[in-house]
């Protein structure tokens, strides 16, 4: 058994000068019963917009805190000890930044070791001891209130969640131990392993109070005042604390050893095994069912010294700052002062793409939106479509009444285009045919402001070429979302030779309030994500061609930890839009990219592939297989590997020379957001240098060895 008392911690503690530190101010609060509850607010001094966080010398305080506290509870001083937040936040987890400059296997350990020892002592201070959760509270700060004897949590918390497993590790203070015995393990496997992987899910309050992670909920009028009257009835026995999602000993013997195989066999399917942390809090979560917690802290230790110290903590740390900083401060964005104030959206076009456009801008920007197609059916279907959409959103939850009947009644559509006049934005949606483009836009020009955007959704074509005819081609801009539009969070935001200050700063402010990140790219052939995607997906076509069998090529690009192969993938963005990317490509890059007479053959093929439940391709139709045709030079799934790393690595070299994106940051952040590149591979760049490619390609790095991760 690990006695943390006797661990030296100075070497973690001299390692972390520079932290920002969260102090732990102690008042006391007289009980209605009488004595006293200590009061521990954390607070960074600094106000809402830096949270609190917890890092070595954080915990230094709060332990000496702690330890005070003990002794005065043992002097009958207090009868009880809770811990809150400042204003609006109880804390957001551990200090990422510390961490990855910790990040030794020793200091690792030693930062696991230390939260047990300090966020322990919450347990065994002598008196009850309670936590007010008053708002954010993420990773460290739910295991700061786990450790607590009892927990209240105020119903208008921005989000509460365990992100570690997100991020290439796991909750490491007690979180992987307790919460299985606190909520049970089907709960626990979906709060720690499920809700991080789906894009970092957060928790409403009402959600972790019926899960069992917290005893009360109240409203944020008295959330303090109430927690504090809640603790004294605790204290005096009026008020019984009942648990009713502790597991008991059936639920150990049978469902916790089954509930794990499902999540494991769920994984494997879903995200393959390249990814460590899910895996590895599957195993702590399974070994939990001992509900021992000595033994199950230092599981966490074990478990968090292995993963901090490794590759995919430093990768996804990296891709983490770039979805956290860089995204929020777009390279080459002009001052947002300039923006033009955008009072009403123009979509031309009805379809299923028009529809999402309009949709969002409707629920974003809360403008009016007009929609026009060639005749009235279309523009109808079209009207139909987004109040069906609605309407789910509403049925959802996720649009109360109030705001869902605004939504529709924004939203318009007409075939008079004159409609168009007071547009401030307009985008086009129309078929990916240069003429159509060029057409639409000689039409609405004449009739739209001379101040008005005019944007394109194209995802391959050149902008200039769209629009040559333009009069004014100065407030012409590329803005590409992503299918499914809601869903997707990146805009390409493509700026041609022309297009003014104004306009680029009009549409990124446009991408910030439709809550997109937006990335400024050159206008060239396929901008950044389908043009490597093209990559990706003309290799996988080329071993096909070749004879390799599709499972070969499908799992080939496992190690990378893509969310899916590239067939599936190719099966998600449409046959025909892949050919036709494809086709682009090969037209303006016909000595780089692949054509490949077999992927133009499955588009017209009705259900190319085999599908496992889960959605997995696991082999071409038997209507494929009879009308495709086939080298006999199989290729192994490792040179298909490095055939795709090598691709990548020189076209992301070239794309650089070529100034499509300000730096490769910038292209890591693309395919991250736009193409799900995964965390725990820390974006292209640094894989690509981790694995030699970049070196093999061009003799060089994109990055030091330092941000590649390298071992």
């Amino acid at each position: 058994m690990t006695d943390y008392r006797s661990i030296d911690f100075s070497p973690l503690l001299e390692a972390s000068a520079d932290e920002v530190v969260t102090k732990s101010f102690v008042r006391d609060v007289a009980l209605p019963s009488g004595g006293a509850l200590a009061l521990i607010t954390l607070d960074n001094g600094r106000d809402h917009t830096r949270p609190n966080t917890l890092g070595p010398l954080t915990l230094d305080a709060l332990n000496t805190v702690l330890d005070g506290l003990a002794a005065r509870a043992a002097a009958g001083e207090i009868q009880a000890v809770a811990v809150t937040g400042k204003p609006f936040i109880f804390a957001a987890g551990a200090d990422l930044s510390k961490v990855s400059t910790l990040a030794t296997e020793q200091n690792a350990r030693l930062m696991a070791q230390f939260g047990h020892y300090v966020l322990g002592k919450l347990g065994q201070v002598g008196v009850p001891s309670f936590a007010f959760v008053n708002g954010l509270a993420l990773g460290g700060a739910m295991e700061i209130a786990l450790n607590c004897d009892y927990r209240t949590v105020d119903s208008s918390a921005a989000a509460l969640a365990f992100p570690e497993v997100f991020l290439g590790i796991i909750p490491g203070w007690g979180g992987a131990t307790i919460v299985p015995n606190l909520v049970g393990i089907e709960k626990a496997i979906e709060i720690i392993v499920s809700n991080p992987l789906k894009n970092n899910r957060m928790m409403k309050p009402k959600d972790a109070l019926e899960a069992g992670l917290f005893d009360r909920m109240f409203g944020p009028a008295s959330f303090l005042e109430q927690s504090i009257l809640w603790a004294d009835s605790v204290l005096t026995g009026a008020e019984k604390v009942e648990r009713p999602n502790e597991p008991g000993k059936l639920e150990r013997l049978t469902k916790w050893p089954a509930a794990i195989k499902i999540a494991r066999d769920t994984l494997k399917a879903r995200i393959g095994t390249a990814a460590k942390s899910p895996y590895i809090a599957l195993d702590l979560l399974s070994a939990a069912k001992d509900n021992d917690r000595v033994r199950g802290f230092e599981r966490e230790d074990e478990a968090l010294a292995q993963l901090i110290s490794g590759d995919q903590f430093h990768a996804s740390i990296y891709a983490f700052d770039l979805v956290q900083k860089r995204a929020k401060r777009p390279a080459g964005a002009p001052p947002k002062e300039l923006a033009k104030k955008v009072q009403k959206v123009g979509v031309i076009g009805a379809g299923l793409m028009a529809g999402q456009f309009a949709l969002l801008f409707a629920r974003k920007l809360r403008v009016p939106v007009v929609i026009t197609d060639l005749d009235q059916s279309r523009v109808d279907k079209g009207l139909a479509y987004i109040n069906g959409e609605i309407d789910k959103l509403e049925q959802k939850g996720r649009l109360g009444a109030d705001d869902a009947n605004q939504v529709r009644a924004l939203v318009s559509g007409t075939t008079d285009k004159s409609l168009f006049a007071d547009c401030d934005w307009v985008i086009e949606a129309v078929f990916e045919e240069l003429s159509v483009k060029q057409q639409v836009f000689a039409e609405i020009e004449p009739i739209i402001a001379e101040t008005a955007v005019i944007a394109t959704n194209t995802s391959s074509l050149s902008v200039e070429e769209i629009g040559a005819n333009l009069a004014h081609p100065e407030r012409l801009v590329g803005f590409h979302f992503f299918n499914p539009v809601a869903v997707m969070p990146l805009v390409e935001v493509v700026k041609v030779p022309s297009t003014d200050d104004e306009t680029l700063a009009t549409a990124m402010a446009v991408a910030k309030k439709l809550g997109k990140s937006a990335v400024i790219t050159a206008d060239r052939p396929g901008f950044v994500v389908n043009r490597l995607l093209a990559k990706v997906m003309g290799e996988a076509a080329r071993a096909l061609d070749e004879g390799t069998p599709l499972p070969v090529v499908e799992r080939a690009l496992a190690p990378i930890g893509l969310p899916m192969g590239p067939f599936e993938l190719i099966d998600l963005v449409g046959w025909k839009v892949a050919a036709h990317v494809q086709d682009t490509m090969v037209a303006a890059f016909p000595e780089r990219f692949y054509a490949s007479p077999n992927l133009h053959a499955m588009a017209d093929i009705e259900d190319p592939l085999v599908k496992n439940k889960f959605g997995k391709v696991e082999d071409l139709s038997r209507a494929a297989k009879k009308q495709l045709s086939f080298g006999k030079t199989a290729v192994s799934e490792e040179e298909i590997l490095r055939r795709v790393e090598d691709e990548l690595a020189g076209e992301i070299k070239i794309m650089l020379d070529e100034q499509v994106v300000h730096a490769a940051e910038d292209i890591d952040l693309c395919l991250i957001l736009g193409a799900g590149w995964p965390f725990q591979a820390g974006g292209a760049t640094p894989y690509l240098d981790r694995v030699g490619a970049s070196e093999r390609v061009f003799g060089a790095t994109f990055h030091d060895p330092l941000v590649a991760g390298a071992r």
